[in-house]
């Protein structure tokens, strides 16, 4: 039977808490290569994950016999030209969120992608929730009428990575899921404190997934964007509050902080259209909708694994080159938050609405 070989280009934190080991799971993925910058954390990963070859530079990834596909999974200001080079020869690929750190770069790899004929997905595992798909599917049908306003609110606690502080300095003691374990590699201390290589804070790390959950939800683009950031004595945004107007009229408001307890975070959705509203709590996997003729849905609660299917993206890109599934989470999704962003981030810096052209993709 077929099996699709793959390489993880970034194997730090998020690499190997995601990536690596859906690849490894899946029974028709080769993890044939790892890579990082530093060398001997990829002989680590190598080693400890049993992947053939261990590569320093993406020139070493792409020499690899018989490679198909890569997942970019680095710091955020490398991800295009790594993405470009996997692009260029002709590989499939699943990017990180954010795509990139500017639109325009976001952009060149979807029209890239789309003349090399190749799968390009973005990694947004929020899409491939049930409840993500039932919500696209009640939107997309006009179940809700007209849609009129879109409220987000999205919360986490990343506040001590935007500090630039260590694993143990964030977390300590406390007893949460994301600190059941130490991961297999803790994050970098500049990887998220520093703009130039992130980008910037809650407006790259985060708001890159609400912005493309968005897109997915409703398929239409933003039209106009005002924003305003709160760093909080850091080098990045921490508070950011954000007004979209979408191209149908649809008035959006997207309202995100990494400084939340850590006993506690949020991702709110509600969406209001001329015939009902759709309520939506992905962090604790929970969904209702409510229509004006009186009619009331409430779904399923979601299994803890379903509430955030972190594998989903990497899982998705191998079925897809092999012809067993669409694509889940494509770039172009990717490509539509990094406009909200590079908007939101024009808008704080300049203190007004921002007016964005017509999409091309």
């Amino acid at each position: 039977m077929k099996t699709v070989k793959c390489a993880v280009v970034g194997a730090g934190w998020w690499g190997t808490t995601a990536h690596v080991p859906a690849l490894k799971r899946h029974p028709l993925a080769e993890l044939v290569a790892v890579h990082s910058c530093h060398a001997d954390k990829a002989r680590q990963v190598a080693t400890d994950f049993c992947v053939p070859h261990a590569c320093a530079t993406m020139k070493e990834v792409l020499a690899v016999e018989g490679l198909e596909a890569v997942v970019i999974s680095s710091t955020p200001n490398v991800h295009y030209p790594q993405a470009l080079a996997a692009l260029q020869r002709g590989l499939h690929v699943l990017i990180e969120k954010p795509m990139t750190i500017k639109a325009a770069e976001s952009e060149e790899l979807v029209a890239l992608a789309e003349k090399q004929g190749v799968h390009f997905l973005v990694s947004c595992p929020w899409h491939y929730t049930a409840h993500s798909r039932e919500a696209r599917r009640l939107i997309q049908s006009g179940a809700l009428g007209q849609l009129k306003m879109i409220s987000v609110l999205m919360t986490n606690f990343n506040l001590g990575l935007y500090r630039g502080l260590s694993w143990e300095e964030i977390f300590g003691s406390n007893p949460t899921r994301q600190n059941s374990a130490r991961p297999y590699f803790t994050p970098g201390r500049s990887s998220y404190s520093d703009p130039a290589v992130a980008g910037g804070g809650q407006i790259y790390c985060q708001i890159s997934h609400v912005a493309a959950h968005l897109g997915f939800l409703t398929e239409r683009h933003p039209v106009e964007v005002f924003a305003q950031f709160d760093n909080a004595d850091t080098a990045v945004d921490v508070y950011d509050a954000l007004n979209l107007k979408l191209e149908d009229g649809t008035l959006a408001s997207i309202a995100s902080t990494g400084a939340t307890p850590h006993s506690e975070r949020n991702y709110e959705v509600r969406v209001y259209g001329t015939q009902g509203a759709l309520l939506m709590e992905l962090w604790k996997g929970k969904m209702e909708c409510h229509l004006f003729d009186g009619q009331v849905t409430r779904y399923p609660d979601l299994a803890e694994a379903e509430i955030y299917p972190l594998f989903a993206p990497t899982e998705n890109l191998v079925d897809l080159i092999l012809g067993r599934a669409e694509n889940g989470s494509p770039a172009r999704f990717g490509l539509y938050a990094m406009r909200i962003i590079e908007a939101a981030c024009e808008s704080a810096r300049t203190r007004g609405n921002v007016i964005l052209r017509r999409a091309k993709n």
